[in-house]
């Protein structure tokens, strides 16, 4: 059985940039409430007709584009979203077509904030299988979904794609070597959307705000996923046979600064090895991973054998973390 790798990796914000005054004026904030809170100077949202599938085709073109494979040897495409198109038909399919990966099959992922371990995990045991590419794209465009009445999320929330290219090598210690996957549907209701499924169907949806994404409980938020990622990467390292200071790269979700830094002050994981673009991108939920994952990547390069620990939670609860030799 072969290692995997990753071949290629990609990104992509909008245009548009929404500083913390747009959003503290309109709330009623004074300013710098919030970067004291969050760590967040702007975000970025998608420009009026710009869909989910658009940002997904960017980064994924720069991850293929990088790989430098032809487009007709991906297997497999997986799409993490909590934002499609449309509620039918899935978006993957487009997103393959525009990309031009004509042999690959492809399908939605719907795990929140923790959509991309989900996807990555399935992906490296696609790989190592089936010895087949595969690209794992993680997009949102929260900006749609925010009540800009709702302090708790529309301060924090932001549109972004990240990618990666999966595939086999030699390297047979290469690829992801430890995960831990995870699920407290006891605070189910945490964050949401209340319309639009089958519990609350568009039909009988009264107030225009149920389409629209609800925190019920930013304490309860915050102290959940902070238990669920540092345990799942506690986890994680365990299975790996890895310790901390192993660890040569922390990208966890990029939900807010000062969880980030708990999380790596209760892994005993220094502070300059943990990757972070939330100061200028927000939180965009499963995108956050592979986004900071290539963004950052020029200014710090990843080297053969270095570990990589991932971790993430977010609605459902859903999370889990992941360990990559690179």
């Amino acid at each position: 059985m072969s290692g995997v790798a990753i071949i290629g990796h990609g990104h992509y914000a909008p245009e548009r940039i929404v500083a913390n005054s747009e959003i503290e004026a309109r709330l009623g904030l004074e300013a710098g409430w919030i970067k004291r809170r969050t760590g967040i100077d702007a975000r970025r949202y998608a420009a009026d007709g710009e869909a989910l599938s658009d940002i997904a085709v960017k980064a994924g073109d720069m991850a293929l584009a990088r790989a430098g494979r032809s487009r007709d040897d991906i297997g497999l495409l997986l799409l993490a979203t909590s934002t499609p198109d449309h509620l039918l038909p899935p978006s993957a399919p487009l997103v393959a077509h525009r990309l031009g990966l004509a042999s690959a099959g492809a399908i939605d992922m719907a795990g929140a904030c923790a959509g991309f371990l989900y996807a990555l995990t399935l992906a490296d045991s696609f790989v190592r299988t089936q010895g087949i590419p595969v690209l794992v794209i993680a997009a949102n465009i929260l900006s749609r979904r925010i009540n800009e009445s709702d302090r708790g999320s529309s301060v924090l929330f932001a549109d972004a794609a990240g990618a990666v290219l999966l595939a086999p090598t030699e390297r047979s210690e290469a690829g992801i070597i430890g995960a831990h996957l995870a699920a407290k549907g006891q605070h189910y209701d945490l964050i949401t959307i209340p319309g639009g499924g089958s519990r609350l169907p568009f039909s009988q949806i009264r107030d225009p705000k149920d389409v629209l994404m609800v925190m019920n409980d930013g304490k309860a938020v915050y102290t959940g996923a902070v238990a669920i990622m540092t345990d799942s990467a506690e986890r994680a390292l365990t299975k790996a046979g890895m310790v901390a200071a192993d660890v040569t790269d922390l990208i966890p979700h990029q939900a807010n600064a000062r969880m980030m830094t708990t999380i790596a002050h209760q892994l005993d994981i220094p502070a300059e090895r943990l990757r972070s673009t939330i100061e200028n991108f927000g939180n965009s939920s499963a995108a956050t991973i592979p986004f900071t994952l290539s963004a950052t990547a020029d200014g710090k390069p990843y080297a053969p054998g270095d570990i990589v620990l991932m971790t993430a939670a977010g609605a459902g609860l859903t999370g889990g973390a992941a360990v990559l030799r690179w």
